[in-house]
């Protein structure tokens, strides 16, 4: 299975969409302007529930992945919902924190952890490390050594399994950067007790993202369930498995085929069946990804020899994912009129070709000022965003049954330049 691309010809037309969580879009961007994220809160309590219901009756933390969508508001939802946090970053860490999280419900992810970052993780308290490296493994046990302390710690196995989604997002593949062979780890647990200061009785996998099949999964967590098996009956304790995240979402209608949030518990569930310890998960994507859109105008038709171009104020520094990994979202016009078809390349206002949205994409014929809305914007479109080209950062709203937050106001042009400075003050180094 292969990752939709924004060169795909359509298969259907999908639907105007004039609201969101009970707001009137057209009015919502008249009053905040555009780019404008917007998040629907309900939407995510939703996907919150649907997986805490799939996971009733199992010991479970569901730590939502922080890079999908760092927000505070999100965050804040999260916390409400009695999730914990995946971080990979101390940057994350913060702003997990910040937004009420208890340290006790986070695990910090991530191949470079400095030694800066792991010493802010110990003096917070997270509940574990998930660990990359043997490099790493030693720099936790100097730190915690350090302080006088004892780090929890699990190690990223890597099942050499694909993912079957876009290469740059697979993780568990033997030539990824993530994790460490299974005969490694039983290499690491095999000399356990020579670390006085890291409490090794973890096991994480994490195999990629936007993961649309089960078979992934499961072969991945049946690899990492006889791997337990075998710590045990050797005489390792293995208090936590994580089994990382992943879950697909809907970018492209009538095209993906979303995994259920039953169904892969259910295979959780059939892989780890008898472990006694705790389950943690860790999904990001999942929980957000289709509770956001990006609301963006059209600025201009440019007519061109071949193809006509719907150049908009949204640009690739707002969603980088399209010039990314040539990823599709659904466009659609917030308003119900009705028009004659055409087809665009749709685009932004930034000196790159690869600043497109979509190529020869169908849909209603669009004149200048009208409102456009980008599906699927809620992970991994405000968090990578960039002031690339001297492009503020966009607005972001949170709505909730007819009403809205701004949650993140418009960068001003003072607020991204306000780290830089003219080259007065020389020195030698």
């Amino acid at each position: 299975m292969t990752a939709p691309s924004l060169q795909d010809g359509p298969a259907f037309l999908p639907a105007p969409q004039p609201r969101f969580d009970g707001v009137d879009l057209q009015a919502l961007a008249a009053r905040l302007g555009t780019p404008l994220y917007a998040y629907s809160a309900n939407a995510i309590r939703q996907r919150i529930r649907e997986l805490q219901q799939a996971l009733h009756g199992l010991d479970a933390t569901v730590c939502y992945a922080v890079k999908a969508n760092s927000n505070r508001a999100i965050l804040e939802l999260m916390a409400t919902a009695g999730l914990g946090a995946d971080i990979v970053s101390a940057g994350e860490l913060r702003r997990a924190l910040d937004a009420g999280i208890p340290a006790a419900r986070i695990v910090f992810s991530g191949v470079g952890k400095t030694e800066q970052e792991i010493d802010a993780a110990l003096d917070a308290g997270i509940a574990r490390f998930n660990v990359e490296s043997l490099d790493e493994l030693r720099a936790i046990e100097r730190v915690a050594g350090a302080r006088g302390a004892t780090a929890r710690a699990a190690v990223r196995v890597n099942p050499d399994v694909d993912a079957l989604t876009h290469a740059k997002i697979s993780t568990g593949r033997a030539e990824n950067k993530f994790g460490v062979s299974i005969a490694e780890a039983r290499d690491w647990f095999a000399e356990r007790g020579q670390l006085r200061h890291v409490r090794l009785d973890g096991l994480h996998v994490h195999i990629g993202s936007q993961i649309l099949d089960l078979k992934p999964f499961r072969l991945a967590l049946h690899r990492v369930a006889a791997f337990w098996r075998e710590l045990v009956q050797a005489g390792h304790p293995v208090a936590s498995i994580d089994v990382g995240g992943g879950l697909g979402v809907r970018y492209r209608a009538g095209h993906d085929q979303a995994v259920a949030a039953a169904d892969y518990v259910g295979v959780i569930r059939e892989a780890l069946a008898g472990f006694d310890g705790r389950l943690l998960l860790e999904p990001g994507r999942w929980l957000v990804a289709e509770a956001g859109v990006l609301l963006t105008r059209v600025l201009r038709i440019k007519h061109g020899g071949e193809r006509d171009f719907l150049v908009l104020d949204a640009a690739m520094n707002d969603l980088q994912r399209p010039s990314l990994y040539d990823a599709w979202h659904d466009i659609v016009p917030a308003s119900t009129q009705t028009r004659p078809l055409a087809t665009y390349d749709i685009v932004g206002p930034v000196c790159e070709t690869g600043d497109t949205f979509a190529r020869g994409r169908t849909l209603r014929a669009c004149e200048p000022g009208d409102l456009l809305v980008i599906q699927g914007t809620g992970a991994y479109g405000a968090s990578m965003a960039s002031t690339y080209n001297s492009r503020p950062l966009a607005a972001e709203a949170l709505l909730d049954g007819g009403r809205y937050a701004l949650v993140r106001r418009r960068q001003s042009h003072q607020e991204m330049v306000a780290g830089e400075q003219s080259a007065q003050d020389w020195e030698t180094p």
